[in-house]
Parts: C-alpha cells; sequence; structure tokens
C-alpha cells in the first residue's frame, strides 16, 4: 500500500537557482486532490484518488483509478509507462513521464500543463535506489552550472548524499559521502541544496 501522508519516504529537495522537487520514495504512490491519503497531491480538476503508479522490477505501470489516457489512448486496469509518455489526468492535468537515466529505476513526473503539487513543486520524484543530480542531460534533476554529479542514495533505510571532493552536510565538513535527513542542508563547490521534510 502507498505510504501515508507525513511518511518519512516523502520529501522536497530545494536546489538554488534551479528549484523545488517533490521526492516520494514508496513503490507504488497514488496521484490525486491534496488529501490524507494520497502521495501526489496535485491541484487540479482530478479525483481524490485518481491513478496509482507502481514500480515492477525495472519498469513502471500506471492504473487508472478515474479517467486516465497515456499517450492519448484510454487506460483500461494498467498500462506499462515508457520514456515520455504523455499522462492526462482527466480533462486537463497533463504530465510527462521521464527515465533520463539509463542506469537508474528512478523516474520524474514533468508538468505539461499548468497545474503543481500542493506545496509547489517544480516535478515530482519517484526515486527508487539513487537520484542524480549534475550538468548532465542524463540527471534527474539538471543542474546546468554546477561543475560535476551529486547523487543521492538509500542505504539500510538512510539517505545519503555523495560527490566529488569535499560538501558540508548540516555545516559538517564531509569528504565525497555522507548521512543526510529529510531536513539536511548540503553544500559544496558552487552548488547547494536543502531536504524539507513533508
Amino acid at each position: 500500500m502507498a505510504a501515508p501522508t507525513g511518511s518519512h519516504d516523502r520529501f522536497l529537495l530545494w536546489i538554488d537557482a534551479v528549484g523545488g522537487y517533490w521526492i516520494t520514495m514508496s513503490d507504488e504512490v497514488v496521484i490525486g486532490q491534496p488529501t490524507a491519503d494520497v502521495d501526489v497531491p496535485i491541484l487540479g480538476d482530478i479525483s481524490e484518488r485518481h491513478a496509482r503508479i507502481c514500480r515492477d522490477g525495472e519498469g513502471y505501470l500506471i492504473e487508472a483509478l478515474r479517467p486516465v489516457h497515456v499517450n492519448g489512448q484510454p487506460v483500461k486496469g494498467r498500462t506499462t509507462l515508457c520514456d515520455r509518455a504523455m499522462i492526462r489526468l482527466g480533462d486537463r492535468v497533463e504530465l510527462r513521464f521521464r527515465r533520463p537515466h539509463a542506469l537508474s529505476t528512478t523516474a520524474r513526473l514533468e508538468f505539461a500543463s499548468g497545474h503543481r503539487t500542493q506545496p509547489s513543486s517544480d516535478a515530482v520524484l519517484l526515486m527508487a535506489e539513487t537520484c542524480v543530480l549534475g550538468p548532465s542531460g542524463h540527471s534527474h534533476v539538471v543542474c546546468h552550472k554546477w561543475p560535476h554529479e551529486v547523487v543521492l542514495f538509500r542505504r539500510h533505510g538512510e539517505l545519503y548524499c555523495r560527490t566529488q571532493g569535499t560538501m558540508e552536510i548540516d555545516g559538517v565538513p564531509a569528504r565525497q559521502r555522507g548521512l543526510i535527513t529529510r531536513d539536511s542542508h548540503i553544500q559544496g563547490d558552487r552548488f547547494s541544496f536543502s531536504l524539507e521534510a513533508i
């Protein structure tokens, strides 16, 4: 079952000079209106529980709980999501599904319509084991001015950060990697970002 609101499996990622990202680490997420049992709350003309996205092994499936179209085709039950698939929830809420990094199962939901999560974010990251932030077009979040990649990764139920060289995690110097929390601030050579628990 999807993680309830307030779960440690969700947080906001605020990247200086780049934007804000809603991150959920559950294998199964429910998208719908902002309510207590929705993992990705979107302000728009959709149902309280409109669709469910499941990470299944190396891929993703979307299940229609209310009217859903993928690439213009109505979804009856479940269908596979491929990179660049266009998802329409109801009549107007449109999302683009992306799998930018070939070696990571993490996916990104981009807002193709003017809708946003509540609280507002620029995109939703469905984080598997790793989330790559950096200057490459294959990064989950593209940070054009960063000198190199920063990787968030999960290990034994904890969240870590790694990068080249040194960084500071909550004001404490760390070399190459370190444990972070859902309220950490990370700063390094020409990069800075913060996590915020939801």
